[in-house]
């Protein structure tokens, strides 16, 4: 029998997508120091890997995406304080670093801290099944973290329901808030079929537009309009830009070389 302890995440490739799986089902899938900290090594690695397309976030099983944090360590909310920056923070700083899209495959209950790692999400493509919620008032805590995530994802109002009463939404609930893409009977088609729908775009086109979408929501109107005027000018000097424009002209499906 082996002594090595069990993976917390699962990193699977599947061609040019690559498949990260909480893996602590027993535990609602919850966040772990394990978690994080395989989480943040994943995605780093992701975004320097220049043939990977897409990444997919997902939760064991059928029953959870992610519940939050694992309430039954007791050890959730207390923290090192002479620490400027923590885990979940600086994962929530690395994915506006990323500029690799990235998907969440929302299987089931997304609660808590789970809701920040789905909006941490570019996509979301949720079971029929799956319930939204930030429950932590119910624990005499606020989703103080999560809230600069979701803030802008969905109004205001609506968010402010779901911090103070602490209690789910469905999935259509949450499709017509616009905090998801798409509801499907079959998850894993849906995903695909959303996968499909980018994978074929130009690879150079998609990460610098992420690169530019994730500081433009922070900017005043001149500075962002000053932003896009420079990003525009870049975008048109790749060789994606070019190809793609010459595949137009001639008619034919573009040969992307992603640079």
């Amino acid at each position: 029998m082996s002594d090595a302890p069990e993976r917390e995440l699962i990193e699977e490739r599947r061609g040019p997508v690559l498949w990260l799986t909480i893996a602590r089902e027993a535990r609602r899938n919850a966040i772990s120091p394990g978690v994080l900290a395989a989480l943040t090594g994943a995605l780093t690695r992701a975004n320097a890997d220049r043939e990977l397309r897409a990444v997919v976030l997902t939760g064991a099983g059928d029953k959870a995406f992610c519940a939050g944090a694992d309430l039954a360590t007791g050890q959730s909310f207390r923290f090192d304080y002479a620490e400027p920056t923590l885990g979940f923070a600086n994962l929530f700083r690395l994915s506006r670093q990323l500029t690799v899209p990235m998907v969440a495959r929302v299987n089931g209950a997304c609660m808590a801290g789970g809701m920040g790692l789905m909006a941490m999400c570019d996509l979301v493509v949720a079971a029929p099944h799956a319930q939204f919620g930030l429950p932590e008032v119910k624990v005499g805590v606020f989703p103080a973290q999560v809230l600069t995530l979701l803030n802008g994802l969905i109004g205001p109002r609506a968010l402010t329901e779901l911090c103070v009463t602490g209690e789910p939404i469905t999935a259509q609930q949450a499709l017509a808030l616009g905090l998801i893409n798409r509801v499907s009977d079959d998850l894993d088609a849906g995903v695909q079929a959303l996968l499909e729908r980018f994978l074929d775009k130009s690879p150079a086109a998609i990460r610098r537009g992420l690169y530019l979408m994730k500081r433009i929501g922070s900017l005043p109107f001149e500075q962002s309009m000053a932003f896009t005027e420079s990003q525009i000018g870049l975008l048109a000097l790749t060789e994606d830009a070019a190809e793609g424009q010459a595949a137009f002209r001639e008619k034919r499906q573009p040969q992307w070389s992603g640079r």
